[in-house]
Formats: C-alpha cells, structure tokens, sequence
C-alpha cells in the first residue's frame, strides 16, 4: 500500500513523496519523466515488490505538492531534493532508475553520490542538449521540437507557449491521454498504452498541473541547460535501456549516453519505444538488482 509523505526539503521547500513496494529491502529511488508528479500505480507498486525493493519517487519542485524554486535549477541542483527524501527514509544505500526526463536526474545521482548509489537505469533517457556528436532532434516527433526551441527562449516565452499548448495534455482525461501527445506516441507505444497505463499517466499529469506549468516550465529549462555534472565522472553501474520505436526520446540518445557513461551497459532494444518499456519494468529491475549486487534483493 503506497504512503504519501511531505519531507523537508533545501531552501525551505516541502517535497511531495509517494513511499510503496515492498516493507523491507533496499531501497529504488525512481524518477518520473517530464511533466509528471507522483501518483499511486499498482502495477509498478506490485513489481517493485515482487523485486524485494522499497519504493521511493517523489514530484519535483513546482509540481503535485512540491513547493517551486525561486528560479530553475539544473539536473544536478535536483540531487540534493534526492538526499533529501533518501535521508528522511533513512536509506543509506539505494537503486535509483529515471525514464525521460528522469534519465538525468538517475544519472545525476550516479555522478554525485557515489559512495550511496549502487546501480542506475535510464529508461529512454534523454542525453544532454548541446552536445557534440548527437543530433538531439533527428528521429523525434515535431510536437517536442516546438516546445525545447520555445524552452531555449527562457522562462517566460517558454512558460507563455506551455500555457498555451501543453494544459490540454496535463488536464486530459484517461481516454483522452493517446490523442494528446500526438504524434509522440508511435505504433508500439500505442498498443502498450493499455487503460490501466493511460489511467495512471492522465492522473500524473493531472497532478503535475496542480501548480499550473511551472513544474513542466523548469523541467524544460533543464533539459536545454548544462546538466551540473560530468557524465565521465560516473563510476557507479549504469544501465541504458532505450527503444528505437520511440518518437519522444530517440534511440540514437540511448546510443549516446551508452558510449559516454564509463559504465554503461547497453540495453539497446529494435522493438520497443518510449512507453513501452515501462511495461518491462520486471526485466529493469532484474539487471538493476544485479548491477547494484543485490542478487538476493528479489
């Protein structure tokens, strides 16, 4: 049974946490993707059980319950919301796993709490924005062109053009999920969006728009700016899990990450996109146990 918590965090700010999995075990920090704010899934709260992990994912700073930043911060500044959560759980040691836009924010925490990070996976992780030999928009879908350009402009065009095309999406309905995002969504990621799985992304961006969009307006910010931290710096397992059917984060950004993080491990897969490696979160896990050296976790 999943728990809400409001932990204290850096700068006098509240962070929204939603504690499940398992009663006892290590601990799996995840990071949601851009927009998103925690909201209870029994799917992914019975695998993380299942693996003998706890279960720890909280909503960034300006969404859900999450007190704003007085400004955006960058991948790097969220790590110390991460210490945040993770010291009031009292977890010395932990897994942590981001998809999308949390990719950064899992490595992030590789490259800067070595000594407490066991392993990561990033699940369709994007790679850093302006950065050389990577195209960063070939093979995505035109609607995230539109809104990283708008991002490059700062927070206040960037804010204006969110209020403007991206709350349709944040407010849609379970029903309502597969049209918003357009043509982000491809063939396989459709047939993997279920309706339990659209029930529980319509209820995350529901969430995430509590606040209206200044949650999604720094995420993006983010996304366009340096990360604060240096990918060849990670000695900590990492595991990179991209499908080359994915339109929002393309696969040549899994290829990427896969040949720039010292650790990495290369989970490369032809037949699978951006939603659809959710549905193989098991399989995630496994590798993630085994990298961190928790082989008797499950």
């Amino acid at each position: 049974m999943s728990e809400r918590l409001h932990v204290a965090g850096p700068e006098g700010r509240s962070i929204e946490v939603l504690v499940g999995g398992a009663d006892a075990g290590p601990w799996l920090l995840f990071h949601g993707g851009s927009p998103s704010a925690v909201a209870e899934w029994a799917r992914m709260d019975d695998t993380v059980r299942a693996a003998g992990l706890r279960l720890a994912t909280y909503s960034r700073p300006g969404y859900g319950a999450s007190t704003p930043r007085p400004q955006a911060g960058s991948f790097a500044d969220d790590v110390a919301d991460s210490v945040a959560v993770l010291d009031h759980l009292g977890a010395a040691t932990f897994l942590t796993a981001g998809w999308s836009g949390g990719g950064p924010r899992a490595l992030a925490c590789a490259a800067l709490l070595p000594d407490r990070c066991r392993a990561v996976a990033t699940i369709a992780g994007v790679a850093p924005y302006d950065t050389e030999g990577l195209d960063w928009f070939a093979g995505m879908a035109e609607e995230n062109h539109e809104e990283y350009h708008a991002a490059e402009h700062g927070p206040e065009v960037y804010g204006r053009f969110l209020e403007q095309d991206a709350l349709d999406l944040l407010r849609a309905s379970p029903d309502q999920v597969l049209e918003g995002m357009g043509g982000l969504v491809t063939t396989v990621d459709a047939a993997a969006l279920d309706a339990d799985f659209a029930d529980w992304m319509s209820r995350t961006f529901n969430h995430a728009a509590a606040q209206g969009v200044v949650g999604m307006r720094d995420d993006g910010l983010a996304a366009v700016a340096p990360w604060g931290f240096d990918l060849a710096d990670i000695r900590v397992p990492v595991a990179v899990w991209q499908g080359r059917q994915d339109a929002m984060v393309p696969y040549e950004h899994g290829v990427w990450l896969a040949e720039h993080v010292p650790t990495a491990e290369a989970r490369l897969l032809e037949d699978e996109g951006h939603l659809s490696l959710i549905v193989h979160l098991d399989r995630i896990l496994d590798d993630l146990i085994r990298l961190g050296g928790l082989g008797g976790a499950g």
